[in-house]
């Protein structure tokens, strides 16, 4: 609903105003708003937005926390991802979670003003004489008077000794010319692919590689030159339609499927293919492009995933709110295939993946793996 919708804003009767945008889930949401209504804090939505911005205006207002200190006092008790710009009428204040889960990176324009987003690709257009990326924990207070960098050590106010950055984020979610973490995002999704390439017991002999348009397409490219086999762009894209594993309804996704993706006429007549896609959610997209490219002709089509099974749900900012929906937590990796109806199918093994990053310690592999860094 509207009331859902971001910024969130609150007028206080003493005057200041306040309003906040975040990025990412609150996994103590339940609780952190029971503990707030309890001091009389009213809520107009369900969402992590407004949760954010009611606990930094109530520890201001009415315990005289300075914002700073009621920022502070969030990250060390409300748990989850958040990467969020807040503003009053004087200042604009960025912060993010201990762990740094989601993206967040903000710069300078020529002309001296200051700009953030959730990903750094955003800001190149703004023709910025730098950005970077704001830390784990770290306040960033802008004002007239300049930019203040409060950096926290993030180990005050987490549960592990290191960041924990989303995986997915290089894989899937993040424009390939995005800086992510300290990586360039199409330089990590070539290496995925070449690794991906690697762990593959090459015994078929596929005449392309063609990727699943467009966050697999460095992926297709790294794991074509590993295997020196020709990658092409055989399929093409409406970029008017959305994702489709995160629309809401089973019937909108497998419509979606066939509304996003053409295949190239005469193309995949008589070819081997391996067709690659950055991650099998909930398997909508990849069982109807197996159909789409052996209707228009292909004798084979293999596919190769450039993460490993998405088998738990994530809580941090990506919409898989239940482990039922995963196919990979339903079905073995042969069934999967069946579903499919491809060939063969082959996920990159979770080792293979953190090759791909030069920190692996610093990532989050829950939904791969089930281990949760923030509980």
């Amino acid at each position: 609903s509207v009331y859902n919708s971001q910024p969130h804003v609150v007028e206080t009767l003493s005057g200041p105003s306040y309003a906040l945008s975040s990025n990412g889930d609150i996994i103590n949401y339940a609780e952190t708003r029971e503990y707030l209504e309890s001091k009389g804090v009213y809520f107009a939505s369900g969402n992590d937005g407004e949760l954010l911005l009611k606990y930094i205006v109530y520890h201001v207002e009415k315990e005289n926390f300075t914002i700073v200190e009621a920022i502070k006092k969030l990250m060390l008790y409300v748990k989850g991802a958040f990467s969020t710009v807040l503003a009053t009428k004087t200042e604009m204040i960025l912060f993010r979670d201990p762990y740094g889960l989601r993206p967040m990176s903000y710069g300078k324009t020529r002309d001296g003003a200051i700009a953030v987003a959730s990903e750094s690709c955003a800001l190149d257009i703004l023709y910025m004489d730098w950005h970077k990326e704001v830390e784990p924990a770290e306040i960033i207070v802008i004002n007239t008077d300049g930019v203040e960098n409060i950096k926290n050590d993030p180990d005050e106010f987490r549960a592990t000794d290191t960041d924990k950055h989303c995986i997915f984020e290089h894989i899937y979610f993040s424009r390939p010319d995005s800086i992510n973490f300290g990586h360039k995002v199409f330089d990590v999704r070539e290496r995925i692919g070449a690794e991906l390439a690697k762990s593959d017991d090459g015994t078929i002999f596929p005449d392309v590689v063609v990727p699943v348009p467009d966050s697999s397409n460095f992926i297709a490219l790294g794991y074509a030159k590993q295997k020196n086999i020709p990658f092409e762009l055989g399929l093409i894209r409406n970029h008017y339609v959305g994702r489709t594993f995160i629309q809401p309804e089973q019937t909108i996704r497998d419509e979606s499927v066939y509304q996003k993706f053409n295949p190239l006429p005469g193309f995949f007549d008589g070819k081997k293919v391996v067709l690659i896609d950055d991650s099998i959610v909930r398997g909508t997209t990849i069982r109807k492009l197996v159909k789409l490219i052996k209707n228009a002709g292909a004798s084979e089509v293999h596919i190769r995933i450039g993460s490993p099974a998405v088998r738990f749900s994530c809580f941090y900012g990506i919409d898989t709110p239940t482990s039922e929906e995963l196919i990979a937590n339903r079905m073995s990796e042969n069934e999967i295939r069946e579903y499919t109806g491809a060939d063969s199918l082959k996920y990159i093994p979770l080792k293979n993946l953190m090759k791909s990053v030069k920190d692996p310690q610093n990532y989050c592999d829950a939904c791969f793996s089930g281990d949760y860094p923030v509980k």
